[in-house]
Parts: C-alpha cells; structure tokens; sequence
C-alpha cells in the first residue's frame, strides 16, 4: 500500500513560522545579516477608514496561542465584536520577533472573520428561528473546527460536524441523510425512519427527512404515520433542480400535516439555502440548516503593516502612519484616532490587552460563549447583517 499523508500543516509547524511566504524569510536572513531588528508597531486593519459595512471578528483565540510566548506586546479588539476600518490588533516589539508568523496570523483572523460574518448576516436573516451551520462538508477537514466555532460565535444555534466538537467542547446536531433511506430502498421508507428511532438515544430529535423517493407531503404524511407521536419533525432538502415553488410545496407540507392531526411536527429546510431563502421562508419554516454560505464566505482581506519603527511614525504608500486607537460609541458609531489623541465623547476604546511581554493576559476574554454574547450585543447596536424586517 503507498504511503500516502493528508496535506495539512501541523501545528508544530505553525508554531516554528513555517507556516509563513517565503518572503519572510528572506527578509528575516536579510535583517539578521544587517544586524538589524527595529522595535516596530504594527496594525491589523481590513480598511484605514469606516466605510460603513461592519463585519465580525473571529480567530483572535488562534492568534493568541500563535503569538503567545514570544517577546512582543499585543492589544486586540475580543473576538465576537464588529469592526469598520482602522486596527483590530495591534503588535509591539522587535520585529524579527513576530515577523514570520504574519501570514499564520492573517490567515486565523481572514478566514474565521469571513465565516463570522457570513454567519451573522444568516442569524439576522430569521432571527426567531433554530438555525445549524451545516457546511464543513465544503471545506478542507482540517479547518471544520474553525467553521463551528465561527459560526456558534455568531449566535448560529448549533452545527453538525463531530470532530469540530470534540475541540470546541460542543455537541454536535444532526438526524439522517439521504443514504440511509436509500440503503433501504424505494418504498422501504418506513423502515429507515423505525430503525433511526430505534437506534437514537433519547437526547437526538426525530426529524425525519422526507424528499428522497416520492414527494414532500407523501413522506411527511408517511413518517408521522409511521412514528406517531416520537416524531419532532421532517426536514425537507430537495434540491433546487426539483423544488420548484418552494414556499408553496413547504406551504402544502403544513397544511396535510395539520389537516391528518400533525400540527406539532416542525418542518426544518436545508439544501443550498442563502440568506435571501431565509428572508422569504422564515415566516412557514420552523428552522434550517445552511452550509456554503457559511463555509463558504469570502476571508475578510485583512494586511498587517508596520506603521511605527524605533518611535518614528511611518508607513507604505497608501497606508496610514502612526499608532491609532479604535472606539464605539453609544449610538453605535465606529471611529479611528491616534492613539495620543482625545477620543470621542462617550467612546469605547475596542483595542484591549491581549499579550504582555509573551504572557497571555488574564482579562481578555477568549471564551466562546463570551464572544456569542459581544456579537449579538454589538451587532444589534451597529446593524451588521440586519435589513427592514417586515
């Protein structure tokens, strides 16, 4: 048998900063010939300035086990608050200190920011329904974890993917796919949901999904006949090239339900959904699951630049000099100011201490549930992901 690896990046080697472009390590042989290593700040920013599009931070745990016991000092805005323009972290210190781990760094905060915010923008789009990240299946298996977390970070209800959580600590969601009905075979419906109810523990809903032979009212009407009252509900993934007027079929679905005495079975969706689906199904849907276009989200384009070196302000063409504060305000408002400067009436300065001379401080809260709480706070005050409800 070939020995084959799966093609992933240890963290060993993350740590090490090889993990890095090869750019930085010419540039750290270069310095180290010179004798040359500046005491420099550097910034985390997405855009120098608010452009009135706010997204939600995430990956800022990965950066701090990524940064952690090396010489430098970090400030960094927690995870689970929104940003517009100007630094989310900002590191201080010898540049050849943490100069190799800035593609690493870049790549925690793009990717989780990016899933995040994708995230928020599905809660905002049915706020009063169950809603489970179901897209670890469109991503590399090594990042599933990243997926979840983003996605429970930014008050999605739960997720399915099993590894991911074993290492957030979650439990993870889900009834039954297509194949076990297909195992069974055309008309042996029946028999696929008994031996899910057989088999699941007491803890694991009975959602029955009901589109794989025949239609969507034929299965429904079948899997509460055939699992009476243990039935919670049927979950409906037809695909789009089948669907037709979805509202409509979910629409006949709950009125043959009701009109056979099943008014207490819930119909949940999944299969291709985006948030303008949720915006028009939310109403006659009792929960959905969404994968792609969560996993899926373009990263947040965030750059690192050193806009500081040896106590003298500086920076690249296009970019901001000089070390900058960060603020919200009571009515929600995001704004940008030197760091020596006054801050804005009422302001809350967002950049708070994440890393003292290699030591993780104490104070800064990396937990998940904290960061669940900061984003359903700070996005309601700001508005990400939210339009007119009706």
């Amino acid at each position: 048998m070939r020995d084959l690896d799966f093609d992933i990046i240890s963290p060993e080697a993350i740590q090490r900063g090889r993990a890095t472009d090869a750019y930085f390590e010419r540039t750290d042989a270069a310095l180290n010939h010179a004798d040359r290593n500046p005491r420099v700040v550097a910034e985390v920013t997405a855009d120098q300035f608010p452009t009135g599009e706010f997204e939600l931070l995430a990956g800022v745990k990965d950066v701090a086990a990524l940064l952690a016991d090396h010489a430098i000092d970090v400030d960094a805005i927690p995870p689970g608050r929104c940003f517009d323009g100007g630094p989310v972290m900002r590191i201080e210190g010898s540049y050849l200190d943490f100069a190799r781990l800035e593609t690493a760094l870049l790549g925690f905060l793009s990717h989780a920011s990016g899933i995040a915010t994708a995230a928020r923008r599905v809660r905002e789009a049915a706020p009063d329904s169950p809603v489970l990240s179901f897209g670890a299946r469109h991503v590399h298996p090594s990042i599933a974890a990243v997926v979840e977390r983003s996605a429970l970070l930014a008050g999605l209800d739960g997720f399915s993917h099993v590894a991911a959580g074993d290492q957030i600590d979650r439990e993870a969601s889900g009834t039954m796919p297509h194949a076990l009905l297909l195992c069974f075979g055309r008309g042996q419906q029946e028999a696929a949901w008994q031996a899910f109810d057989a088999a699941a523990g007491d803890d694991v809903q009975r959602i029955a999904l009901c589109d794989t032979f025949s239609d969507e009212v034929d299965e429904s009407l079948r899997a509460a006949d055939a699992l009476g009252d243990a039935l919670d509900g049927v979950r409906l993934d037809t695909t789009g090239s089948r669907r037709g007027d979805f509202r409509h079929i979910i629409r006949e679905v709950r009125w043959e339900l009701d009109a056979a005495g099943h008014e207490d079975v819930d119909i949940f969706l999944s299969g291709g959904l985006g948030v303008d689906d949720l915006r028009a199904l939310r109403d006659v849907a009792d929960g959905f699951g969404v994968g792609s276009t969560i996993s899926n989200a373009d990263p947040v384009d965030f750059a690192l630049d050193i806009v500081e070196v040896d106590g003298e302000a500086i920076a690249k063409r296009g970019k901001l000099s000089g070390v900058k504060s960060v603020y919200r305000t009571a009515d929600g408002g995001h704004h940008i100011g030197h760091r020596a400067g006054d801050p804005p009436v009422d302001g809350e300065p967002l950049l708070e201490p994440l890393i003292r001379d290699g030591d993780v401080v104490d104070d800064f809260d990396l937990s998940l549930s904290g960061a669940t709480e900061r984003a359903a706070r700070d996005a309601s005050l700001v508005g990400v992901g939210r339009t007119d409800r009706p």
